[in-house]
């Protein structure tokens, strides 16, 4: 079958990567894609909002099957387009991806189906939200309301950050994400990535992870796109995902299918974990990145099989075969992201590295220019591996960054720190 998955950054490059392994494909397009995607399958430059540019041109390329990576065509409707159009499509419609792009929609929808989730409130003015800080206290949490690249999020430990937090938000620093700001109750415990299929009816858990949002080691300085990940997560063991799914994801199904819009795509669940107990932090309607990688490093040619499942409503069908092994990804970055970065510096020492089952470096922010791979980005590298153990991961994955020749990015040494 012909497939075209949308995106451009590490996750499209996981997911290219395994759906390539599996036999049902036959060509793979990526849009626009970037230049590590370019060496497995073909590129493709198009608006990925655009839902009837992408509709023309899966008719033109005999698309078979579409798989939308990123939050921003889900939230413009491009997977509603596109099965209007007759396409068969992974991913939730414009109503359902509203528990992505709408904070204070997911809230909605956890107090109506009882949901365990942090007491919030929500403001589309400074004063009133400046009032309720004031009122309530640090630790706190400040958000914005709408997509926001995954950094629209401030865990205030005293007021005065708080408070700054609402100022730069209504002052337009995560432009109309910050029309409307949530706010939170901060909850303690350990916070886990949880995965689950839908099929609009069925749920079937997928995997579990844990990232490394803050830039600094230890978990330290600001907050990024995520700086890596590692699979399993210890934290969210079987009795921990049993209740997630019993008191969080199913009920969340059911509520978001009694309002007519069914949910259908994966559903990625970021948890807090205390004494046991998960409370959900926020819904994403895509897969993690970089979760993706190791979730994608460990799943393999299934990983199409399961996507068809879902997006063919047959998930009561599905059959998920999890390798007892763990994943890592180390995440390099250019030198001054999460702020001012430059893009153009050169990379070498990667067509030395092994690219298997067990280690490969998805590209995210990269392009080519006068055959010289280049950093095209602010998060460039995802460096992946597996391991029997996450220390073997670990170190099979920091030896392939050890090998790379790029002075102008940096990458967190300590990944996987919480286990190990």
């Amino acid at each position: 079958m012909n497939i075209l998955i949308l995106g451009s950054g590490g996750r499209e490059h996981a997911l290219a990567w395994a759906v390539m392994q599996n036999p049902k494909c036959d060509r793979l397009v990526v849009a626009p894609g970037n230049a590590g995607i370019a060496a497995i399958a073909d590129c493709a430059q198009l608006d990925i909002c655009d839902g009837g540019a992408v509709a023309v041109f899966a008719e033109e390329n005999a698309i078979d099957f579409v798989i939308v990576g990123p939050e921003a065509p889900l939230a413009a409707g491009v997977a509603d387009r596109l099965r209007a159009a007759g396409f068969l499509t992974f991913g939730p419609s414009a109503a359902a991806a509203r528990l992505e792009s709408s904070k204070s929609f997911t809230k909605e929808i956890c107090d109506a189906c009882g949901a365990p989730t942090a007491a919030w409130a929500r403001f589309d003015e400074a004063g009133a939200a400046r009032d309720y800080i004031r009122a309530r206290g640090a630790p706190i949490v400040v958000k914005a309301d709408g997509l926001a690249a995954g950094k629209g999020v401030v865990v205030a430990m005293d007021e005065a950050q708080a408070l700054a937090a609402v100022d730069e938000m209504f002052a337009g620093a995560f432009g109309d994400a910050g029309a409307e700001v949530v706010i939170e109750e901060f909850m303690e415990g350990e916070e886990a990535s949880f995965f689950v299929l839908c099929d609009g009816e069925n749920v079937l858990p997928i995997g579990t992870a844990q990232d490394h949002k803050r830039l600094g080691e230890g978990d330290t300085g600001p907050n990024t796109g995520g700086m890596g990940a590692y699979s399993p997560a210890p934290v969210l063991d079987s009795a921990v995902a049993a209740r997630a799914m019993d008191e969080i994801i199913r009920p969340t199904v059911a509520e978001m299918a009694r309002r007519g819009m069914p949910y259908q795509g994966v559903l990625y669940a970021g948890l807090m974990i205390r004494d046991g107990a998960p409370r959900l932090v926020e819904y994403n309607v895509r897969f993690g990145d970089p979760e993706c990688q190791v979730l994608m490093m460990r799943l393999g040619a299934q990983a199409l099989d399961l996507m068809l499942d879902c997006a063919e409503g047959r998930l009561d069908e599905a059959q998920l075969n999890w390798a007892d092994d763990h994943a890592i990804t180390v995440v390099m970055a250019a030198r001054g992201y999460p702020g001012t970065y430059e893009k153009g510096s050169a990379i070498g020492g990667l067509e030395r590295l092994p690219e298997d089952s067990s280690n490969m470096v998805f590209h995210a922010g990269t392009a080519r220019r006068d055959g010289v791979l280049v950093a095209n980005g602010g998060r460039v590298l995802n460096v992946t591996a597996r391991g029997e153990s996450l220390r073997e991961a670990r170190d099979r994955a920091y030896a392939m960054v050890d090998a790379i020749d790029w002075p102008g990015g940096f990458c967190r040494r300590d990944i996987g720190w919480r286990v190990l």
